[in-house]
């Protein structure tokens, strides 16, 4: 792993979890798989310390522990540590199938890395109480709530053994234990009672949300390119997908179009209905290569080509950067160079209809980020002469996304200090802010006039409010822009992923 993930995760680790979780992290991260022992003397932290720290990393997922010759060893897994920049999406996700009090459920979760259903229940009704005039919710109501996360296989049991090893993933363990409502009652009461799930936790399945992400991906990038029916179709395709192909497969198997149209007319899409035929044809020929037809019989068979699909969207990424970072003439000669795949000098200024001193130019600045490749080659037979050899640009576009999640993993780092750094420097602002809301909102509930609101809200000068909206405002577009980072992030490890 690189030096920008490995401060990239330090400083969410320090966000999160604080300086010693950051701390045992880092040296983890250094050093690769360690034991209790070694982590303590290379940290310089007390034993009790280190051990907490560890117990966190394990509790979140951030790291695992393998039995060996030499006893227990501590593994680090950045890749998870990234996953909280996400944890907004993942919530997204529960709200959108499963309601609000999913949400708030997923995110008890979240908070704790794992917790039992009763606990995650309790926790949830509490939070509902305190945030609703008029609590409308019930544990049975919440019970279901959480059975329809686990249907829908954002939850699944957490595991624990001696050992753990990165492998396949496991079947997804979906049995709720059934809970006694009674006993959950009394222990919210102030009780002790045994609601009959005691020592089963449930952590959140980060399997399944990057499936989401990735079919969300796929079905706008559809939508973008043709219509919203379209985008409808692809999702239909995917949700087809799943029934006859393992979730990560390259591609999926035939699905027959008997299949596709019934899917189709259970949704209130009359267009799509209407002109499915044209549609799957405008797939099948797209450039994109997305959905291609892969037999004929009973109407035809299609199948998803996934690892196609994000070769596509990465090659469109690169250009994209391409055309930001260097103009849309750089952006030509990098397109001509991937349809050609092998390229002279003489020939990129030829097509590229760009005056030669500026494709030259252009080219070389290419090849020196990095962007594009160079070969050498010699006429068979021929001398070491200079004129006898010429050279070949090219793609290696592996290679180019590699170097592009450094760059995001730098610009995520970047945008996280710049946001902490200004949350820093006006921090007494914000703390002021705060006192007024809470007082204004104490007031309030002792039934306080306008006038008394009106002198609390007055206590902030008009040069403080315009200088908190600002800052305000400014931390608002660095947490955006950590989104859409992400997003490139995502894809491009995606596109690796596949090759």
């Amino acid at each position: 792993m690189s030096l920008f993930c490995e401060k990239l995760c330090s400083v969410l680790l320090l966000e999160h979890f604080g300086p010693i979780v950051q701390s045992v992290g880092d040296d983890l991260f250094k050093h690769g798989a360690k034991s209790l022992g070694f982590i303590r003397a290379t940290t310089g932290l007390p034993l009790p310390k280190v051990k907490e720290a560890l117990c966190v990393l394990l509790q979140y997922g951030f790291a695992i522990h393998r039995q060996t010759e030499k006893g227990i060893q501590y593994h680090f897994l950045p890749d998870k540590v990234i996953t909280i920049l996400r944890y907004p999406r993942y919530m997204f996700f529960a709200k959108k199938f499963c309601g609000d009090e999913a949400e708030m459920m997923l995110e008890e979760v979240l908070k704790r890395g794992y917790e039992t259903a009763s606990q995650i229940i309790i926790k949830t009704f509490h939070r509902l109480e305190q945030h609703r005039s008029e609590h409308q919710s019930s544990l049975s109501m919440l019970k279901d709530k959480f059975e329809l996360l686990v249907k829908n296989q954002f939850l699944t049991r957490s595991i624990c053994t001696e050992t753990m090893d990165e492998g396949p993933a496991e079947k997804i363990e979906c049995n709720v234990p059934d809970l006694n409502m009674q006993a959950m009652a009394q222990i919210m009461q102030g009780n002790t009672d045994d609601p009959g799930d005691n020592k089963i936790y449930w952590r959140v399945n980060l399997d399944r949300f990057e499936q989401d992400l990735r079919d969300q991906i796929m079905v706008s990038a559809i939508t973008k390119r043709v219509d919203e029916n379209a985008g409808e179709l692809m999702r239909q395709l995917l949700f087809l997908m799943y029934l006859r192909t393992a979730s990560w497969a390259d591609t999926s198997n035939p699905i027959p179009y008997s299949e596709i149209k019934e899917a189709v007319r259970k949704i209130n899409y009359p267009l799509l209905v209407q002109y499915l035929d044209q549609y799957l044809r405008l797939l099948e020929e797209d450039s994109s290569q997305f959905l291609k037809r892969v037999g004929d019989s009973g109407g035809g068979q299609f199948s998803i080509n996934t690892k196609e699909a994000f070769s596509q969207l990465a090659w469109t990424t690169v250009e994209n950067i391409v055309m930001e970072r260097f103009g849309s003439k750089a952006a030509r000669i990098f397109r001509l160079v991937r349809s050609r795949k092998y390229v002279e000098q003489e020939q990129i200024q030829q097509l590229a209809m760009i005056p030669a001193k500026e494709a030259k130019h252009l080219t070389y600045t290419l090849l020196q980020e990095n962007y594009l490749q160079m070969q050498e080659l010699k006429k068979a037979g021929a001398s070491a002469a200079p004129t006898k050899t010429f050279f070949l640009f090219y793609i290696d576009l592996n290679q180019v996304v590699r170097m592009e999640i450094e760059h995001c993993y730098h610009a995520l780092y970047n945008t996280i200090q710049r946001r902490e750094q200004e949350s820093a420097s006006n921090k007494r602002m914000i703390d002021k802010q705060l006192r007024i809301q809470t007082l204004t909102s104490n007031l309030k509930e002792h039934g306080a006039t306008e006038e008394q609101l009106a002198e609390i809200v007055e206590m902030m000068t008009p040069s403080e409010k315009l200088q908190l909206e600002k800052v305000q405002n400014t931390i608002k577009k660095l947490g955006g822009s950590e989104l859409q980072i992400d997003e490139t992030l995502f894809l491009l490890t995606m596109y690796l992923h596949y090759h």
